[in-house]
């Protein structure tokens, strides 16, 4: 087994998993992004935050040497740097998705374009993405009318608001079609970073820190623009995408799926009025998911599609689709963080088992010890 084969399956026993295909795609990937050197460091790193010195004892280097090549890496976007709250720098493995793909948004060629997208059906499964969603959806803002219960962090805007500090960035996505002369012109600027992953991408320069005010500017700009609002499966959110059905790796994938609608993190679905409707094909347009046509000049809904992101309810000009809450038995539970949200994909993977989270726990320990002499 060669290093990039090592390599992924490291990256597979992570939470977002790294699947192995016939093509061999997957590893094509790897060595675009990774020199063996980095590869082969890579495989030293836990999901725990670490001192050069620590990983240095396993790598079997200097720690002056361990510390120059995971800061190289880090900049690179093919591991996380965490600031400790000693001020010190520790370093971790990424997974490849949400993570070190979406780091990789200015080192993007035509070459790794095209294999990604020959891996995303592959990467995101439908049977591995419906266990623990990464994203969920949330509606916009202007489809929220004032008897639709929504708890705070069902509101893009507050789950801005609650962030102490937002960058916002290019979306990959909307790159990555660009490339390949596909997709769409819709905004670049759309992926918010909040809180302390905000802290990676303005050292690594992949995106600007904003205010709330742009921030929120942001979010009524992707109504409007008709972007379906993707924050991270957790209640405390540590991301927010504004995502179109072309480009969005997600949405394109789930929408090859004849139910999308089970299999996204969703508590809304629309209602439609046919009786009132007057047939102007705005929402037909607006959805990502083609769950509306027009029949007979008036609108049809197919729930089965419909993932509750309220962009056809915006721009109704006759109020003929509204929101509902689902019935609580079909509303997936969201995770109390991102964090938990991945905890808890591991464990519908097989990948994280007590034993192992102790063994990575007590190595870790002793090679802390032993780094310290």
């Amino acid at each position: 087994m060669d290093v990039y084969q090592e390599l992924a399956y490291h990256l597979d026993g992570l939470p977002g998993g790294f699947p192995p295909t016939e093509s061999g795609v997957e590893l094509r990937i790897l060595r675009r992004l990774f020199t063996p050197e980095e590869a082969e460091m890579a495989l030293h790193l836990t999901l725990l935050p670490e001192e050069p010195r620590v990983v240095a004892r396993r790598a079997k280097l200097t720690s002056e040497e361990a510390a120059s090549r995971l800061e190289d890496m880090a900049k690179k976007g093919l591991i996380l740097r965490v600031e400790s709250k000693k001020g010190q720098m520790t370093y971790m493995a990424a997974q490849y998705v949400v993570g070190i793909w979406e780091y990789q948004v200015n080192r993007l060629n035509p070459e790794i374009a095209r294999d990604m997208g020959e891996y995303l059906p592959t990467l995101l499964n439908f049977d591995e993405w419906q266990k623990v969603p990464q994203l969920r959806t949330i509606p916009v803002a202007e489809s929220i009318d004032s008897q639709l219960e929504v708890t705070s962090y069902e509101r893009a805007e507050e789950l801005v608001r609650s962030a102490k500090k937002i960058v916002v960035a290019h979306c990959i996505c909307r790159r990555e079609r660009r490339l390949m002369n596909e997709g769409c012109d819709k905004p670049l600027e759309s992926c918010f970073v909040l809180g302390e992953g905000a802290d990676y991408y303005e050292r690594n320069g992949l995106g600007r820190v904003i205010d709330q005010q742009e921030a929120l500017a942001f979010l009524q700009r992707a109504n409007e623009v008709g972007l379906v609002l993707q924050p991270g499966n957790g209640k405390k959110a540590s991301f927010l995408c504004c995502c179109c059905g072309c480009c969005c790796g997600v949405l394109r994938n789930i929408k090859r799926h004849p139910q999308p609608a089970s299999i996204v993190s969703t508590p809304f679905i629309a209602i439609a009025d046919p009786e009132t409707c007057k047939g102007c094909g705005v929402c037909v347009k607006r959805c990502q998911m083609e769950a509306l046509q027009l029949r007979d000049k008036k609108v049809a809904l197919n729930v089965d599609r419909c993932i509750g992101c309220g962009l056809c309810v915006s721009t109704c000009p006759t109020g003929s689709l509204t929101l509902s809450r689902k019935r609580t038995s079909e509303q997936a539970l969201v995770p109390g963080s991102y964090t938990q949200a991945l905890i808890n994909l591991a464990r519908k993977r097989g990948k994280l088992r007590i034993t192992n989270l102790i063994t990575m726990l007590v190595k870790s320990g002793v090679d802390r010890l032993l780094a310290a002499r």
